[in-house]
């Protein structure tokens, strides 16, 4: 199982003082757990990035302690620098990076959010996932006019209240806090000090006036020559290389070329190979060419490694990149992981319906009923997210394990129990899916009989969502089970999986009944 790791990035408005950044950092080093992967100040935007990772309980505390300590420490009255910013603390993101999910961060950064409002009295705005409202899911909105501009508005206008904390700024502005995948900060020099030149090959990079999606760019003036700032929020579905290359392309129009470019934090290392990959035309590459992942596989802990790796890559797709995944012709993600995206989507539906009864008049006697399912609706939906990611991590450590060394009896035995303790893993993650399968029928046989009648076929689609997943994860530990070397505990997990079926089969009897009667009409 992956541990759960966290990564958080926030930005500071300060890089000239470099007292104010050692007193930032060692603020969030002190608490014990976190580990500072990487620091970034640069001194035009008078702004440093801070790259730090650990559990979450660690992260969220360390993320308030950095905070706290440059709003002792930085007065954006004083403050000017090229990058836009609103508060000393500008913004905080927490990124899902393996054992936890979106919702996760989420969850943190409203925990968060409210600690900073109400303990520091500082203005606190939601966005990304976290996002409270639609148009606040992008920072640029919420950031419009800059500190200066929210001082005045955040009094005057409505729309422009925090969701967390006094509606008034002090010295130490306010803070944006959300939850995000991650993305890649990369700026790009050129050989001009044109600043306008920046400019409008920004916006004809940038996804919002009609550039590349998944980008955000600004042109800037650095350092005394123009750069292009961007924000790459999703490098799988657009590539750093097609990003550099439209670039150069634009800039060769206006007689400039690309000086150089710099990384602000960290880049997972699949950026960098997709990048070689399509400069090289290397079109049959496979990523375990790499000499050093295959050095890294057999090491100890390769297993548990390599699923880790996966549930940082796959924790952080959508929908669609889920499918190109499951579609890729690679043994993971497969029928378990698919299982579990089943079930997550029949408790989501099941999270729908019961939002759709919550406030209407008609249905104000199971208000207090649908509160408890949309609760826990969602809290199944969060878990068997993470199963996605599980069941292929579960699975990567079979073949890991199959593929240690057995020259010697020692390095068979090793690889003995290793194998063993891999597929009992694998038969484990499916049939906890299985469990969930069975609560989130339980959940949906509710929301049949007492939900909004309107959404009734939502219901019943979630009912065959649930009830395909279930069949699929039985499949998935009807297998590994019959490959583990303890085959008492292997009947044991069978037993408990034919329990399963059989109290799933008299829900998915009693949910037919349901909508036949609320319906209207018969499901045969």
């Amino acid at each position: 199982m992956s541990t759960p790791i966290i990564e958080c990035v926030p930005n500071f408005s300060e890089a000239r003082r470099a007292e104010v950044v050692e007193a930032i950092l060692a603020a969030i080093s002190s608490v014990a757990e976190v580990r500072v992967l990487d620091r970034h100040s640069d001194l035009d935007h008078n702004r440093t990035v801070i790259t730090f990772v650990g559990p979450p309980q660690a992260v969220e505390e360390a993320a308030f302690r950095g905070i706290a300590r440059a709003a002792e420490l930085i007065d954006l009255n004083q403050h000017t620098g090229e990058h836009p910013r609103i508060g000393a603390t500008d913004v905080v993101p927490f990124v899902p990076i393996s054992g936890v999910s979106m919702q996760d961060c989420v969850e943190i950064a409203r925990r968060v959010g409210s600690r900073v409002g109400n303990e520091l009295g500082i203005p606190v705005y939601l966005y990304e996932q976290a996002a409270t409202r639609p148009e606040r899911q992008n920072l640029e909105n919420i950031r419009r006019g800059q500190y200066e501009a929210l001082k005045t508005e955040i009094v005057t206008q409505p729309e422009r209240a925090p969701d967390f904390g006094p509606a008034q700024l002090g010295p130490a502005g306010a803070t944006v806090i959300g939850a995000r995948p991650f993305l890649i900060a990369f700026n790009v020099y050129l050989i001009s000090d044109d600043v306008s030149i920046a400019e409008k090959i920004a916006k004809a990079v940038r996804h919002s006036s009609g550039g590349l999606r998944f980008v955000k760019a600004l042109g800037l003036l650095v350092d005394g020559r123009a750069q292009v700032s961007m924000n790459l929020t999703n490098f799988h579905k657009t590539p750093l290389a097609r990003v550099v290359e439209l670039i150069r392309r634009e800039a060769a129009r206006y007689g400039v070329a690309i000086q150089h470019s710099e990384l602000v934090g960290l880049i997972p290392q699949d950026a960098l190979i997709e990048a070689a990959v399509w400069y090289l035309q290397l079109d049959q590459f496979e990523a375990e060419q790499v000499l050093e992942r295959r050095l890294f596989l057999p090491a100890q802990g390769a297993a548990e490694t390599r699923g880790e790796q996966l549930a940082a890559d796959t924790s952080q797709q959508s929908g669609e990149d889920f499918l190109e995944a499951l579609a890729g012709g690679r043994p993971a993600p497969g029928g378990g992981s698919a299982s579990a995206y089943a079930a997550a989507m029949a408790a989501a539906l099941a999270a729908m319906v019961a939002r759709l009864t919550v406030g209407k008049k008609k249905y104000a006697a199971v208000e207090g009923e649908m509160q408890t399912i949309l609760e826990r609706a969602e809290a199944l939906r969060a878990e068997l997210t993470r199963a996605v990611d599980e069941d292929a991590a579960a699975y990567e450590a079979v073949i890991a394990a199959f593929r240690l060394p057995k020259t010697t009896p020692g390095e068979e035995a090793t690889r003995a129990r290793e194998i063993e303790a891999s597929t009992l893993q694998a038969a484990q993650v499916p049939l906890k899916v299985a469990e969930m399968c069975v609560k989130v029928l339980e959940l949906i046989l509710q929301v049949v009989a007492h939900g909004n009648q309107n959404a009734i076929s939502d219901a019943g689609t979630a009912g065959a969502l649930a009830a395909a997943a279930l069949s699929g994860a039985g499949l998935n530990v009807r297998t590994n089970a019959a490959g583990l070397q303890d085959q008492v505990l292997a009947q044991q997990m069978i037993g408990r999986l034919k329990a399963l079926e059989e109290v799933a089969g008299d829900l998915q009897g009693r949910i037919h009944s349901e909508i036949t009667a609320r319906g209207g009409f018969s499901l045969e």
